[in-house]
């Protein structure tokens, strides 16, 4: 694998991965038992659901985003200048 080269560096990616399992989390917050037929479940408003779970996503999302455009800094600027 050293000949090719991936679309994004091996820490970008990471990110990514760190990314996608925030929002799943901020989702699994989201998520939860409703209102029955008969008796109304004041639970459906509470901290976790109304706020908390959507925080958590967005900055989930943040990170997707820093992980994509975040560009690392090269270890040799030596690459870039022509010796003559």
């Amino acid at each position: 694998m050293d000949n090719t080269k991936m679309a994004m560096p091996r820490k970008n990616l990471t990110l990514l991965a760190i990314g996608f399992v925030v929002i799943i989390i901020g989702f699994v917050c989201m998520i939860g038992g409703g209102s029955s037929d008969e008796s109304f479940n004041p639970e459906i408003f509470s901290f976790r659901r109304i706020t908390l779970g959507p925080v958590i996503a967005i900055l989930g999302f943040v990170i997707e985003a820093v992980a994509i455009l975040w560009i690392p800094k090269k270890k040799n600027n030596t690459d870039d200048f022509v010796e003559l």
